[in-house]
């Protein structure tokens, strides 16, 4: 039996689930506002500790990422993330999953060709991308003294 493009059309639409956009879209609002206010709460708590500001900046990117790191290695980052959807993608804590998550899944084929090698898999593009353009750009500030 031959089906028709239409005909599959059909079919797939018939046994695909809707998507509730809206509900998706106020998840990953809460759950992204939620990452951002538990690090303005961080960053409050660092310089009432007496840290500066550049270095309480610091503090909460490198606290976010560790927390994300530790609950994407014991599981619990995956059950959040399908809750909330883009709103985990907030840049800090999406970037410390994707560095940990291939790590985890390649560890069964040891740690330096397992774990060490697929570490930056994902993220490595990120990495080469955003130095290679923030040397350019730093490259053009210099060359043309806009500095």
């Amino acid at each position: 039996m031959k089906t028709s493009k239409s005909e599959y059309g059909k079919m797939v639409d018939k046994a695909s689930p809707n998507s509730p956009k809206i509900m998706n879209c106020v998840k990953a609002f809460l759950f992204g506002g939620l990452v951002c206010t538990i690090g303005q709460v961080i960053l409050t708590l660092l310089q009432n500790a007496g840290l500066n500001e550049k270095q309480a900046n610091a503090g909460v990117s490198s606290i976010l990422i560790i927390i994300t790191a530790i609950l994407t290695g014991v599981g619990v980052f995956d059950k959040i993330a399908r809750q909330a959807g883009a709103g985990t993608i907030v840049p800090i804590t999406g970037f410390a999953n994707s560095v940990v998550s291939p790590a985890l899944e390649f560890q069964h084929e040891g740690l330096v060709l397992g774990t060490a090698a697929q570490m930056f898999s994902i993220a490595g593009p990120v990495i080469l991308y955003g130095i290679a353009s923030s040397f350019l750009y730093g490259l053009i500030i210099f060359l043309f003294k806009l500095y």
